[in-house]
C-alpha cells in the first residue's frame, strides 16, 4: 500500500494561492462537499480565527484525502516569511511538493526561501503556474524565470489556452488535447478534445520541446529520440517521474484555482510524477548505543519492522485534547496505548490516542505505520523535532535546525492572579513554534517575548488574549540582539564548596573560539571517558548550554561561539553533577570574557515590489535607514528591490513606504545574519 501513498507540501510566496489550491484539492477529491473561499473567511485549511480575519496562513495544517486510489497527506504551509518555522519543519517530513507560482508575479521573494529550503531537505517538486485568468498572466515568463532563478531544468506538461481575461482552459501536452472546465459545476466537470487550429502549432512546437527535454535526461529515450524512433506516452510519464524524483526535472503545469480551472491534472501530476514513501531515499539517523559510541544508519521505509521509528515534526495545543504532537512515521508501527521512548529525553511515553488530520476535524484510528503522518494525544514531554522510538533501537532523526528570534517585546498580565496562567500559555506557545521563546528579565522583572517578526509577535499576542483568555499589556518591539566572541580562550576551572556537611568538588578545562557567521553554536567534549558516569557529561553539556541563552557580558544569547570540554578531573568520592555544572558555568563565563566578546545585531535581508515610478522613493527609505541596495531586478509592471538594513531602523518601515508609493509598493523582510553593532 506504500506505493499509493503521497506525503506532500505545497509552498510558495504569500499570496500565491496555496489554500486556495488545497480548497479546489479537497473539493475534487469529495474531502469537502463546498469550496470555502478565503475571501470570505471561509477555508477549511485556514480554521484558525485570526488566519480567517487576516486571510493568511500561520499554522501549516495536515489533511488526509484520497484520488483514484491514492492516499494523499497534505500540508499547507504558510507563505509569510515571520511563519518560515512553519515551512521548514513541514518540508522535513515532506515526500514531494507542489510550488505554487504566481502567473504575474513569476518567482517572488518568498518563493525564493522556500524552494533553497526544498533543495536543502532534498524534495522533489512539480510547480503550478496559478492565477493564469489575471492581467499579465506569462506562464511562459514564469517558467524561464524558474530555470533562471534556480538553474532547474523546466519541462512543460501543460500550456495555456490564452492569458489574462482570455484564458479558457489548458493543453494537455502528452495526450495532446484541449481542456475546458464547466463553470456550472464550479470545475467538477471538463471536457478534453481534440486542439483547436488557433493553439495547434504552438501545442506541436512545446510537444517537440518536452520529447526533447525529457529525452535528454534518459539515456534510454535518447537513443529512441536520435534513431528517428517513436516515443510512447507512457515511455515519456515513466520518465517523467524518474527525472521529478530524482530532482534533474520539474514539471510545470498551469490553471486558475480561484476560477476552478486546472486542479484535477494537478492531482494526476501528484500521483504520476511526486514519489510514494517508499520512492525517496531513506532517512539518515543516529543510533544512539553508549556514549561516544553514537552510529550513522539509514532508516528505511518499512513497516514491518520491529522498532518503530517517527518525528514529531509540530506541536499544537487544543483547548479540550491538550498537547497534539504531528508524528511522521519512518519505520514500524505505533498503535494507540502503546508505550514509546523519546530518545532525546531518555523517557518513556504512552501515546493515548491516534488521529487521522482532517484540518480541525479529527478521526480516531487505531494505529499509524512507517511512511504516514499522524497526530498523537497523551504525550507529554514530546518537543518539535523529537525522534520517537524503542529503547531497544535507540534512533535520532535529524532534528530540524529553525532560525534565531530577532524581535522581542515585554508583556505582563493585567492582574498578578494572570502571571501563572500567562506564564503557562507562552510556554505552550514556545513549545508549538520553536521560534517564539519567553524569559524573565533579571534586571527588570519583566516578562520578554521573541519572534521573527512584528507579524509574528501580532499573531501571538493575539492568540494570548482570544484563545487563551489571558488579559495583558504589551510594550513597544525591541530588536534582539547577540554575544559572540571573537577571539579564542582557553581556562580550567576547579570547583569546590561545602553543602550539607559534603563536600562537592569538580574540575574541567574548555576552550572557546569563533565560529562563522550564521553557523550558530556547538558543543563538544574530547575529553576522554574513562570510568566517569555519564550523568557528569550530561550535566556539563546542559550547563554550558544554559550558559550560551545567558549571554557573557550584556546578557543577550550567544550565538557562532564555539565551547569544547578538552579535560575532567572527576573524583569519585566527592564529585557531584551540581558541582560540575557550577563549574562548567564558571568556566564559560571566563573563557568567554578572556575571547574578547562583542555585541552583534541582527542585519534583515529586505525585498522591495514596487512600481517602476516609485523605485527611487522605495530606495530612499531605505538608504536613509542605514541599509544598502544589492540589486534590482525588472519585473512585469516594475520592479524588485533586494537590499540589507539593520533591523533596529526598520521599525515603521511598512508605513513610510506605503506613504511615499501611494500604497502600492510591498515588502518581505528575512532574518540574514547577525553583525557586529555599529
Amino acid at each position: 500500500m506504500l506505493d499509493k501513498m503521497r506525503n506532500i507540501g505545497i509552498m510558495a510566496h504569500i499570496d500565491a494561492g496555496k489554500t486556495t489550491t488545497t480548497e479546489r484539492i479537497l473539493f475534487y477529491s469529495g474531502k469537502i462537499h463546498k469550496i470555502g473561499e478565503i475571501d470570505d473567511g471561509a477555508a477549511t485549511m485556514d480554521f484558525m480565527q485570526q488566519e480567517q480575519e487576516r486571510g493568511i496562513t500561520i499554522a501549516s495544517a495536515a489533511i488526509t484525502t484520497s484520488w483514484k486510489g491514492c492516499q494523499i497527506n497534505i500540508i499547507d504551509t504558510p507563505g509569510h516569511v515571520d511563519f518560515t518555522a512553519e515551512v521548514e519543519r513541514s518540508l522535513r517530513v515532506l515526500d514531494g511538493a507542489i510550488a505554487v507560482i504566481c502567473a504575474v508575479g513569476w518567482v517572488q521573494p518568498q518563493t525564493e526561501t522556500v524552494w533553497r529550503q526544498a533543495d536543502e531537505f532534498k524534495v522533489p517538486r512539480i510547480c503550478f503556474v496559478n492565477k493564469m485568468d489575471r492581467v499579465g498572466a506569462d506562464f511562459f515568463g514564469a517558467m524561464n524565470d524558474v530555470h533562471e532563478k534556480f538553474g532547474a531544468e523546466t519541462v512543460a506538461l501543460e500550456i495555456p489556452c490564452g492569458a489574462g481575461a482570455d484564458f479558457d482552459g489548458v493543453i494537455d501536452l502528452l495526450a495532446m488535447k484541449e481542456i475546458h472546465w464547466d463553470a456550472e459545476s464550479e470545475g467538477e466537470k471538463f471536457t478534453a478534445g481534440e486542439i483547436s487550429d488557433a493553439y495547434k502549432a504552438q501545442a506541436e512546437e512545446w510537444r517537440a520541446k518536452l520529447v526533447d527535454t525529457v529525452a535528454s535526461n534518459d539515456d534510454e529515450l535518447a537513443e529512441l529520440y536520435l534513431d528517428g524512433k517513436e516515443i510512447t506516452t507512457e515511455q515519456l510519464v515513466a520518465s517523467i517521474r524518474k527525472s521529478t524524483i530524482n530532482r534533474s526535472l520539474v514539471p510545470f503545469l498551469c490553471g486558475s484555482s480561484r476560477h476552478n480551472q486546472g486542479i484535477q491534472p494537478l492531482m494526476d501530476a501528484i500521483i504520476s510524477y511526486l514519489p510514494s514513501p517508499v520512492e525517496v531515499p531513506p532517512a539518515e539517523g543516529v543510533h544512539v548505543k553508549k556514549r561516544g559510541e553514537e552510529e550513522k544508519v539509514p532508516v528505511k521505509c518499512d513497516p514491518d519492522a520491529k522498532a518503530p521509528i517517527g518525528l514529531v515534526f509540530k506541536i499544537q495545543y487544543d483547548q479540550n485534547a491538550g498537547l497534539l504532537c504531528f508524528v511522521r512515521m519512518y519505520a514500524g508501527k505505533i498503535t494507540s496505548g502503546m508505550q514509546v521512548y523519546n530518545v532525546g529525553k531518555k523517557k518513556r511515553e504512552r501515546v493515548n490516542r491516534i488521529l487521522r488530520v482532517n484540518a480541525k476535524n479529527m478521526e480516531q484510528v487505531d494505529s499509524v505505520s512507517a511512511g504516514d503522518i499522524a497526530v498523537f494525544v497523551g504525550m507529554k514531554l514530546a518537543q518539535t523535532g523529537d525522534s520517537l522510538g524503542s529503547e531497544g533501537m535507540p534512533v535520532l532523526l535529524e532534528s530540524v535546525q529553525f532560525p534565531e528570534p530577532v524581535i522581542s517585546i515585554a508583556i505582563e498580565p493585567e492582574t498578578m492572579s494572570d502571571r501563572q496562567k500567562l506564564l503557562d500559555t507562552l510556554e505552550i506557545l514556545s513549545r508549538e513554534d520553536p521560534t517564539f521563546t519567553h524569559r524573565e528579565d533579571d534586571e527588570t522583572g519583566q516578562l520578554i517575548i521573541s519572534g521573527m517578526g512584528e507579524l509574528h509577535l501580532d499573531v501571538l499576542v493575539t492568540r494570548i488574549r482570544d484563545d487563551f483568555k489571558v488579559s495583558c499589556h504589551v510594550g513597544s518591539p525591541q530588536v534582539t540582539y547577540r554575544e559572540a566572541v571573537t577571539a579564542s580562550a582557553d581556562y580550567d576551572e576547579s570547583y569546590s564548596r561545602m553543602v550539607a556537611g559534603k563536600e562537592n568538588t569538580a574540575s574541567l578545562s574548555i576552550h572557546v573560539e569563533p565560529r562563522e557567521t550564521g553557523a550558530g553554536n556547538s558543543y563538544t567534549c574530547t575529553a576522554k571517558q574513562g570510568d566517569i558516569p555519564d550523568e557528569v557529561f550530561d550535566a556539563i553539556k546542559q550547563s554550558i548550554e544554559s550558559s550560551f541563552m545567558s549571554g557573557i557580558k550584556m546578557g543577550y544569547p550567544c550565538t557562532d561561539t564555539a565551547v569544547t570540554v578538552t579535560s575532567v578531573g572527576y573524583n569519585e568520592l566527592t564529585s557531584t553533577t551540581f558541582a560540575f555544572e557550577a563549574a562548567a558555568a564558571e568556566a564559560f563565563d571566563k573563557a568567554c570574557s578572556a575571547a574578547s566578546p562583542a555585541l552583534l545585531e541582527p542585519v534583515m535581508a529586505v525585498d522591495i515590489e514596487s512600481p517602476s515610478e516609485f523605485v527611487g522613493e522605495a530606495m530612499s527609505q531605505i538608504t536613509q535607514r542605514g541599509g544598502i541596495i544589492s540589486s534590482m531586478d525588472d519585473k512585469f509592471g516594475g520592479n524588485i528591490v533586494h537590499a540589507q538594513a539593520p533591523m533596529a531602523k526598520m521599525f515603521g518601515f511598512s508605513t513610510d513606504l506605503r506613504s511615499v508609493t501611494q500604497g502600492r509598493a510591498s515588502f518581505s523582510m528575512t532574518f540574514s545574519h547577525f553583525q557586529p553593532k555599529a
